[in-house]
């Protein structure tokens, strides 16, 4: 009797739908006969992201509250305190376990809160940096699963889902609105108490470990600073539009240049 064994030379196209659709079952995802999952925002929260992309020329970050029965329906983009560069994020640990406390006292899972990471880039390219690779893996890879989304200043989007479990997979997914779902007017003034309270501008310079960090003695000597030590690499993977963005808020910066010795930029 035969029975049927898997093609070694399935398409690959093949195994991507199979994978697709056991990650809309698998999320409850409101999906068409499951047949790919889709990050979809509310009215609101997008609104909401899109506004606090436009604040300033630096990244802001933060997470997804997502319903209990739709897990990839975002409802609120929630920020916490963070320092923000032109490429960078980073979150105040106390400030995250504050919020994850919150959220569990609200009555919702770490998956409704904890699984989706999302920040912008204030260039035209949302390709993930080798810094939100780095970050990505590093902060979500011990969760069953998880989302990076990235929102460039252009409103393009980028999203992708991986599971961590078993064999693991990721997959880029698509992004939409539903403005099938309720949603309220716009709330500049509580967006902007939230973003003053909680988005704070770093310096591009870093402080070697055991240097001052006063803010008298940044000045003093730049020889002292240096620019993360991926920032080249990172130049490199940059759009040209974005590489220029980068040079022009540098030109802008006078203090980084040394007048006595024919304008040299200490690195």
């Amino acid at each position: 009797m035969k029975t049927e064994q898997n093609n070694p030379r399935e398409q690959p196209q093949t195994r991507i739908q199979a994978i697709r659709k056991q990650t809309a079952r698998s999320l409850k995802c409101k999906t068409e006969d499951n047949e790919s999952p889709v990050l979809r925002f509310s009215p609101t929260a997008w609104a909401k992201l899109l506004y606090f992309k436009d604040k300033s020329d630096n990244e802001v970050g933060g997470f997804a509250v997502t319903l209990a029965g739709d897990l990839l329906f975002v409802q609120d983009f929630v920020t916490v305190k963070q320092e923000v560069t032109g490429i960078s994020v980073k979150f105040d640990d106390a400030a995250v376990g504050d919020f994850f406390d919150a959220q569990v006292d609200l009555g919702r899972k770490p998956e409704q809160f904890a699984r989706i990471w999302l920040h912008t880039h204030p260039g035209d390219s949302p390709e993930p940096s080798m810094t939100d690779e780095e970050t990505f893996g590093r902060v979500f890879g011990n969760c069953q699963w998880a989302l990076m989304f990235v929102v460039a200043q252009n409103s393009k989007t980028y999203a992708r889902l991986s599971f961590n479990v078993g064999p693991g997979c990721q997959v880029l997914i698509p992004v939409e609105v539903d403005y099938s779902r309720d949603f309220g007017p716009s709330d500049h003034l509580l967006w902007d108490a939230e973003y003053e309270a909680n988005v704070r501008a770093g310096a591009w310079l870093s402080v070697p470990s055991g240097e001052g960090r006063g803010a008298e003695s940044i000045g003093d000597d730049f020889g002292k600073y240096s620019l993360p030590s991926d920032f080249i690499t990172e130049l490199e993977r940059m759009e040209p539009a974005d590489r220029r963005f980068i040079f022009d808020e540098l030109a802008d910066r006078p203090d980084l240049w040394d007048d006595e010795e024919s304008e040299v930029m200490f690195l």
